[in-house]
């Protein structure tokens, strides 16, 4: 597993509808990037200048909302996910 460091997040993508409303399959080349994911692993908070830490608002399993374009994709152990920022997290669902 992962361990992210200081204002980092590690989230699990999930994985988007292949049939929309009217019932139409989506092909994997018309669909979007996913946007929202499930928490797997939280950094230890942002470290102010004046040495104190300020912990992340968020914990392991908690579903959020991210950035379209946001982080650095991971392959491990053939699993996919996201090394986000805090900040990169719009919120939780």
């Amino acid at each position: 597993m992962i361990r992210p460091l200081g204002e980092r997040v590690v989230v699990k993508p999930l994985p988007m509808e292949e049939v929309t409303k009217g019932g139409i399959v989506l092909p994997d080349t018309a669909k979007e990037k996913p946007q929202k994911g499930e928490v797997t692993a939280v950094g230890s908070g942002r470290l102010l200048d004046n040495g104190q830490r300020i912990p992340i608002d968020l914990k392991v399993g908690d579903k959020v909302l991210y950035s379209k374009y946001a982080g650095n994709e991971v392959k491990l152990d053939g699993e996919e996910y996201l090394i986000l920022r805090e900040g990169d997290i719009l919120g939780v669902l």
